[in-house]
């Protein structure tokens, strides 16, 4: 079984840029898109044999998530059920008889760290909510978590000390994730691998020097880790200041 993440930064030229080539060559069981930025009826993508999942923010042209599933789940919601959290799109749950499959989009701290105080309320009420599911079944996370965990997973961490995406407060919110029992996949297979980037910045061409951060991920229950096969970064795949990233599990 094949699942895609992917924060195409605009849905709509993603697909001027070849995304559903990429779609449709990976054949994917799940593919999760994050930062679609449309609202309802901005696009129309005829992909036959998946179940369309929507999320979009009140705000338009901002956020927004959206899911692709071959196999119909059990259950969908959309959001944490906290009214002050769920007006930007950025969370889709599926339920399926083995697993939860939650796409989400993190809120950014933003230049100056202006929405970090947000930032971490919401990284606690969305602790709470992957805790609460997988007390039920085993959950698969993915999506663009905004953070570089550790110094490997960015270019210059020396120089990023203390701006968005690399904050001692919110790398300190991954570990406290990841200590509840969940698994970063990549890491778990690749843990010493550099130069192993998701995002680059468009300035300064970044991204063909390969200056970028590792800040998209696929995240399972430990107790699940048995069933991950391999978890993979497609830099090679362009559309995007992101790339996808992969996660095969039997």
């Amino acid at each position: 079984m094949k699942l895609i993440s992917w924060n195409v930064n605009g849905l709509r030229a993603c697909v001027k840029k070849g995304f559903l080539d990429y779609f449709n060559e990976m054949n994917a069981d799940i593919f999760c898109v994050q930062e679609t930025k449309l609202q309802k009826g901005q696009i129309d993508l005829k992909i036959d044999g998946y179940y369309q999942y929507w999320n979009y923010a009140k705000k338009k042209g901002y956020s927004g998530t959206a899911v692709f599933t071959k196999d119909e789940p059990l259950n969908v919601k959309y959001g944490l059920g906290i009214k002050e959290d769920d007006h930007e799109g950025r969370i889709i749950t599926l339920e399926f008889q083995d697993f939860y499959l939650i796409n989400v989009y993190t809120p950014n701290s933003q230049r100056g760290l202006v929405r970090l105080d947000y930032r971490m309320k919401w990284q606690d009420n969305f602790k709470n909510y992957l805790k609460e599911l997988d007390s039920h079944k085993p959950i698969i996370l993915c999506g663009d978590l905004n953070v570089a965990h550790n110094e490997i997973d960015l270019k210059n961490p020396s120089s990023n000390r203390k701006n968005a995406g690399f904050s001692d407060e919110e790398r300190e919110k991954m570990t406290d994730l990841l200590e509840q029992g969940f698994i970063d996949t990549f890491r778990y297979f690749y843990p010493d691998k550099e130069d192993a980037y998701s995002w680059w910045s468009y300035m300064r061409k970044s991204r063909d020097r390969n200056v970028g951060w590792r800040i998209d991920y696929f995240i399972v229950s430990e107790r699940f880790k048995n069933r991950v096969k391999d978890s993979q970064i497609h830099s090679e795949v362009m559309g995007s200041d992101h790339c996808p990233v992969v996660l095969e599990i039997q």
